[in-house]
């Protein structure tokens, strides 16, 4: 199972990280992700990251709109990494 390193309300919404950013080399929203995460929770966002070195891409941060309970955004982006890994 997924699990999030840290939960933060910021501006619009919470920040769900699973990764520390200073392990990517760069950081990015794409379309395929943001679709899957809709399919989750309408108006998320996903960051992907590429670890440094590597050509391997992974989820760095989740954005669940911050009407949600911090628990249940934190549930909702864990549910979205699995949907993404599978």
């Amino acid at each position: 199972m997924v699990s999030a390193d840290k939960v933060e309300l910021e501006g619009e919404y919470f920040h769900v990280r699973f990764n520390n950013p200073e392990m990517f080399e760069m950081i990015r929203t794409p379309d395929w992700a943001d679709r899957v995460s809709d399919s989750v929770s309408q108006g998320s966002e996903v960051r992907m990251g590429k670890l440094k070195d590597e050509d391997d891409w992974t989820v760095q941060s989740v954005l669940i709109d911050k009407h949600a309970v911090e628990e249940k955004a934190r549930e909702q982006a864990e549910k979205i990494v699995e949907k993404i890994e599978s």
